[in-house]
């Protein structure tokens, strides 16, 4: 018995890595949970449009926004685990498991980690027609007028949002929050006029400011930002300890066999290591790729929950 469970074993992976050899044979869904306009949106466009030239196969972009990426994550989640459906997600994929009631997946479980491209601290910034030059100038600004001054994040409890939380708490101040449902529609309000200020990725906002339309007051890293340099991180702005990163994984449902796992993360890995590629999300994007291992993207998120999750609950921050 024990010699025919291995036949059968041995048997079934060659007809697994037959299957992966031969995938895809048909077009591949990607699944961006937020809105055209962001960084997600992008990345996933660029990334499917390089595998679809040396795949010879369609990779189809569908945006299902809503709930801090949660409601695209969830269908990818149900998706069928067959290697056709993969989900681009945001450093709110580490918060929701805390943040949102009946979530209706599994983050740890019922998603299979693919690949972690990238991280970015995070940027604030305003309006250029706005007075401020720094992210002190904002905080006196709402200690001499509170409730005045604005800022915008992509969502209610994302890191953006957490990360706010956490410097209004160690500096003594309060801003006005105004949740969107993708970095795009804040790009919208804060040109518009309808935002004083937005906290984004520095992918999402560093375009806008070398760009003129936005300037910088503060970044979140350990360090200053390759991409912003001129501009003083919290820490340096009197924030000591206050980091934050955004980030960009790749997930399939949870069952997808593990050679086209193996397949689509080395197809990744050609595609991002391609020096226009590279350009584009470094120097473009402002973001410091990673191009990890499905393992290493496993464990950075199973940190994110527990390190953000805390101050969630410390907060009782919810989104209903």
């Amino acid at each position: 018995m024990k010699r025919i469970a291995l036949i059968l074993v041995a048997a079934f992976a060659v007809a697994a890595q037959a299957f992966a050899q031969d995938w895809p044979a048909k077009p591949v869904k990607f699944i961006v949970p937020f809105p055209p306009g962001g960084s997600v949106d992008p990345l996933a466009r660029l990334a499917g449009a390089k595998l679809g030239e040396a795949l010879k196969q369609q990779f189809v972009v569908e945006n299902r926004p809503g709930a801090g990426g949660s409601i695209g994550t969830g269908m990818a989640a149900k998706s069928p685990p067959d290697g056709y459906t993969f989900v681009f997600v945001f450093d709110s994929h580490g918060v929701n498991q805390a943040l949102i009631r009946n979530l209706p997946f599994d983050t740890a479980k019922d998603l299979a980690p693919v690949m972690l491209v990238g991280r970015a601290p995070y940027a604030i910034a305003t309006a250029t027609a706005k007075p401020w030059k720094t992210f002190t100038d904002v905080v006196q600004a709402s200690k001499a007028k509170p409730d005045s001054v604005s800022i915008g994040s992509i969502g209610n409890g994302t890191i953006g949002h957490l990360t706010l939380v956490m410097a209004q708490q160690m500096g003594g101040f309060k801003l006005i929050h105004a949740p969107f449902s993708g970095g795009g529609p804040m790009n919208q309000n804060i040109l518009g006029g309808q935002i004083e200020l937005g906290i984004g990725s520095v992918a999402l906002l560093s375009p806008q400011v070398r760009g003129g339309k936005m300037r910088a007051v503060a970044t979140t890293g350990e360090a200053r930002a390759s991409a912003l340099p001129d501009v003083p991180t919290l820490i340096e702005q009197g924030f000591p300890g206050l980091t934050a990163f955004a980030w960009w994984g790749i997930f399939t449902p949870a069952g997808t066999p593990k050679p086209i796992i193996d397949r689509m993360h080395g197809e990744l890995v050609k595609v991002f290591g391609q020096a226009d590629v590279r350009k584009t999300l470094t120097e473009g994007m402002g973001m410091e790729l990673i191009v990890s291992t499905p393992e290493a993207l496993q464990q950075w998120t199973l940190g994110e929950m527990a390190k953000w999750g805390k101050v969630i609950q410390d907060n009782n921050i919810r989104t209903d």
